[in-house]
């Protein structure tokens, strides 16, 4: 689990970074500007980081899903050599895919103009820009790419169920508190980083809007990689003393 954590906290570093700081420089240099480029490594990074993580946070289902249902057999099943192997899959597998989307994206010609109306360069807004009549392939892609993020998602819903019904045959009350709050917040921040992806990439083009495009751009994009630290570091007494020590302190000096 530990392991995985690793990868996660790093993922989450690389996909804030790619975004924020240019976004952030961009504020208070009071410009927009970004090369073509920047862009698309920006783009590339992005996708990279994303969907390695998401892919990763599907395998964390299937680490706690043996852990808990399968305990006998963790040691075989999960041993070093699979657990490095599943990570290593999950960072290519965002290598491979980010290279498609990239490439796919930034062949299209663009024909309106050069102004991406987000904080970052994504992909729906990049698609405004083309020409209406190439970008058949890129949609085709996305398609794809939300079924098999469906699926990922499924099978983490599965996993949980089942880990959920082991959790309720404990005895002990504490320990099905724990596996819970871990488990459901988790569950949450995957199902609010689909759900808005989903709507970023699919949604009809006359509910557009730059307010909603804003919103939704950082509920998928911010919103994950800021909470999933906090949920895991969250389950851990030293960390919560630690978090406690630093808001009592902060309020005394507020006092």
């Amino acid at each position: 689990m530990y392991f995985f954590l690793l990868n996660l906290a790093l993922l989450d570093l690389g996909c804030i970074s790619t975004t924020l700081p240019k976004a952030l420089a961009n504020a208070l240099w009071d410009t927009r500007a970004i090369s073509y480029a920047g862009c698309a490594a920006q783009l590339f990074f992005f996708l990279f980081f994303i969907t390695a993580e998401y892919f990763l946070l599907t395998i964390m289902s299937y680490d706690r899903y043996v852990a808990i249902c399968k305990p006998l057999h963790y040691g075989t099943l999960m041993d070093s050599r699979a657990c490095a192997t599943m990570a290593a899959a999950a960072w290519g597998a965002g290598v491979f895919y980010s290279l498609l989307h990239t490439a796919s994206t930034f062949s299209l010609p663009l024909c309106q103009g050069n102004v991406v109306n987000q904080f970052f360069c994504e992909i729906p807004q990049f698609l405004k820009l083309s020409c209406s009549g190439f970008f058949l392939r890129e949609l085709v892609l996305i398609i794809f790419s939300v079924s098999l993020l469906f699926g990922c998602f499924v099978f983490i819903v599965v996993s949980y169920v089942q880990i959920f019904l082991a959790v309720l045959r404990m005895p002990s009350e504490q320990g099905r508190h724990k596996a819970f709050s871990t488990c459901l917040p988790h569950l949450a921040v995957v199902s609010l980083f689909l759900s808005s992806a989903f709507f970023a990439h699919l949604k009809p083009p006359f509910i557009s809007s730059p307010l909603l495009d804003l919103t939704v751009a950082l509920l998928y994009s911010v919103v994950p990689p800021t909470l999933n630290p906090i949920i895991y570091s969250m389950r851990y007494r030293e960390i919560k003393h630690a978090v406690s020590k630093v808001l009592q302190y902060a309020l005394f000096q507020l006092q």
